[in-house]
């Protein structure tokens, strides 16, 4: 890529792009299993937050 162009698809932060590539286990996964998916793709943000906001208070 380009000038710091993204990839379609992508949020621009590996990370997050590999979190929330676990949703794309929908579709193979009964829906009773969905919120099993959703749970640990909101983990897996929530510590990609959390470790950009202490590395923000480490650098602030």
């Amino acid at each position: 890529m380009m000038g710091g162009e993204m990839e379609p698809g992508s949020t621009g932060d590996e990370r997050v792009d590999a979190v929330l590539a676990a949703l794309g286990a929908l579709p193979g996964t009964p829906v009773a299993g969905h919120v099993a998916v959703f749970e640990r793709v909101h983990l897996g943000l929530q510590e990609v937050l959390a470790d950009a906001e202490s590395a923000r208070g480490a650098t602030g």
